[in-house]
């Protein structure tokens, strides 16, 4: 676990309708589902409350890539959403890869047995999980931050 920042975190999947968020322990062992945020005027003060609430030390915000790394319709959306939060608050905001997270969190609750319907609640936090465990993953075996960082510009 050499060069693994310790401290809190929480992951973002930022959806059209429902931003997911989940949250990880102090030593990066585990992600772990906290809430689903409906997309509207007030999810960037949600999130940034939930980050005050947990003690963060960063929020790390899925970058939705095709499978070749390339910008999908929803990668603008992330950086806008992404640039919203580190605007709105003090943390540090990291954009992380998050290919296929959300494809994994539906084959996990199909696994488990639930339904896509029955899954609708919960798949983004699902998805948020996913990201968050993958961006800790990558930084306990590199020894650098996941992803990339964005700028903080005041309101």
């Amino acid at each position: 676990m050499s060069g693994f920042r310790r401290g809190r975190r929480l992951g973002i999947d930022v959806g059209k309708a429902r931003v997911g968020v989940a949250t990880s322990d102090p030593d990066g062992l585990l992600a772990t589902p906290v809430e689903t945020v409906p997309r509207d005027d007030r999810s960037v003060a949600r999130i940034v409350a939930l980050a005050d609430e947990y003690s963060v030390v960063e929020l790390l915000v899925g970058l939705p890539m095709n499978l070749r790394g390339e910008d999908t319709a929803s990668t603008q959306d992330a950086r806008e959403f992404a640039a919203a939060l580190a605007a709105a608050s003090a943390f540090p905001v990291r954009l992380v890869d998050e290919r296929l997270s959300t494809v994994s969190a539906h084959a996990a609750l199909r696994s488990s047995g639930r339904s896509q319907r029955s899954s609708r609640s919960i798949v983004d936090q699902v998805a948020a999980v996913v990201l968050l465990q993958q961006a800790l993953d990558v930084e306990k075996s590199t020894g650098r931050p996941p992803g990339t960082p964005v700028p903080q510009e005041p309101t």
